[in-house]
């Protein structure tokens, strides 16, 4: 009958990853420069190397790539340049406010000039009324209580000056 230590010994053994189950592969290379790679031999033109493949154990930290060397070699030419932005989305209707504003603005359902209709759709909603006149656009929308407010655009779809907030006759 075994004893506590070995039953022990033995589990401990059994939980441990294994350690030799590297695989010897053949890697061939071809005179045209194609490369295979097989647990066969190659074939009589290609030229054999041998490759050692570990299997990925998780938990263990294995370079797949090598460092790179950041030293200069010699006969380098290393220019310093100016970091430019690519793809930068320019705003149609000038950069009047900054995108931290806009979203602001749009939270606390407040109208800015420099807005397009985008932004103000999405700060108050479809409009109860759009008014088209000459290149200009107009969204009415209808309060509570009888109360009105007027957001006008340019030719360009944006807001040209504050919302004009009017007290207009109530129904009742």
């Amino acid at each position: 009958m075994p004893s506590k230590t070995s039953r022990l010994m033995l589990t401990t053994l059994l939980c441990l990853p294994p350690i030799g189950n590297a695989t010897t592969l053949h890697r061939c290379e071809a005179p045209d420069g194609s490369l295979t790679f097989t647990t066969l031999s190659c074939a009589n033109d290609e030229h054999l190397s041998l490759q050692e493949v570990r299997p990925y154990s998780p938990g263990s930290t294995v370079a797949l790539m090598p460092e790179a060397r950041h030293e200069e070699i010699s006969g380098m030419n290393i220019r310093k340049r100016e970091m430019a932005v690519v793809g930068r989305t320019q705003d149609k209707c000038g950069d009047l406010i900054d995108a931290r504003q806009k979203r602001e603005a749009i939270i606390n359902q407040r109208i800015i000039a420099g807005m397009s209709q985008q932004d103000v759709e999405s700060a108050l909603g479809k409009p109860d009324k759009v008014s088209i006149r000459n290149s200009a656009t107009s969204y009415r929308y209808d309060l509570k209580r009888g109360r009105s407010a007027q957001v006008d655009f340019d030719e360009k779809g944006c807001v040209t000056g504050k919302a004009k907030s009017r007290i207009a006759k109530s129904p009742r």
